[in-house]
């Protein structure tokens, strides 16, 4: 079928959402159906997704019985939720969910960057707060991932160590090239060093006036210097400023060979990594 054949994309925006989004989750499927795609996960900032993601796939499964294809649903622990709501994780993992992220458009550390007021927490006094302790023991017990969202780098190394020593054995560190997070490369290399984590890596990032950045040339440095092996390939689409997904991610992956990258290390970055995470190896 193509370059797509097999890929897991783990991060794409999709409508109904508040805001406009490109493709609507229905419209994703038959794309990804149609390019031999193995799995994508829908997410939103706003409300949880793995209820959407099942009736999506019963439609595939109706329509399109030979495909394999699987749309997963996500959380995102923002305000719209009830922030660190170990309720609401467990009501989202019992539905589906794959990756519980923590707080990204009201992350204490976004919010901060953006003088906004109302945000949540995860740290306070160098310790995480109190209720993601139940968090990690859902996102443990249910063997599913962890992002950690828009948190800054101090954060995401507390937070990180507090999961790890709670058992939590899937871990992705979301978009460490984002400013908002801005992870420097030696951070990134010392993070998957010394707690053997994730690294995801997308295709464009906004830089103000809705315009977007590429983070390809970025990326690829990165993955060159600390190991494709501790990479995931996401491409975070889904903005009506961005190329719709399936062109996004095709971009992605033909850069990927012209930087030099074998089919081999490809595959780790886009089918391997991701497919542990969400338990489809």
């Amino acid at each position: 079928m193509g370059r797509l054949t097999g890929i897991i994309d783990m991060h794409i925006h999709s409508a109904p959402d508040i805001r406009q989004r490109k493709l609507d989750d229905l419209q994703l499927m038959e794309a990804a159906v149609e390019r031999g795609v193995r799995a994508i996960v829908i997410k939103s900032h706003m409300v949880p997704t793995a209820d959407r993601a099942t009736l999506v796939n019963k439609i595939r499964q109706e329509k399109y019985p030979d495909s394999d294809f699987q749309m997963f649903g996500s959380l995102v622990m923002n305000l719209a939720v009830g922030g660190i709501n170990p309720w609401a994780v467990e009501a989202s993992i019992k539905l589906g969910a794959k990756e519980i992220f923590l707080p990204t458009m009201t992350a204490e550390n976004h919010c901060k960057k953006e003088n906004k007021e109302h945000y949540v927490s995860v740290v306070k006094d160098g310790k995480i707060v109190e209720p993601l302790k139940d968090v990690f023991q859902l996102v443990k017990d249910y063997d599913v991932a962890l992002g950690t969202g828009h948190i800054s780098p101090s954060e995401i190394f507390t937070v990180v160590e507090a999961a790890r020593d709670a058992g939590v054995k899937k871990i992705i560190v979301t978009h460490p090239e984002f400013h908002i997070v801005g992870m420097s490369l030696e951070e990134e290399a010392r993070i998957v060093k010394d707690y053997d984590v994730l690294l995801e890596k997308v295709y464009a990032q906004p830089i103000g006036g809705g315009v977007y950045k590429k983070n390809l040339p970025d990326n690829v440095a990165h993955m060159k210097e600390i190991g494709c092996e501790h990479f995931i390939v996401s491409t975070d689409g889904g903005q009506m400023q961005n190329p719709e997904w399936y062109n996004t991610i095709a971009e992605y992956i033909d850069y990927l060979y012209d930087s030099g990258f074998s089919q081999e290390e490809i595959d780790v970055m886009t089918k391997k990594n991701p497919g542990r995470m969400l338990g489809i190896e």
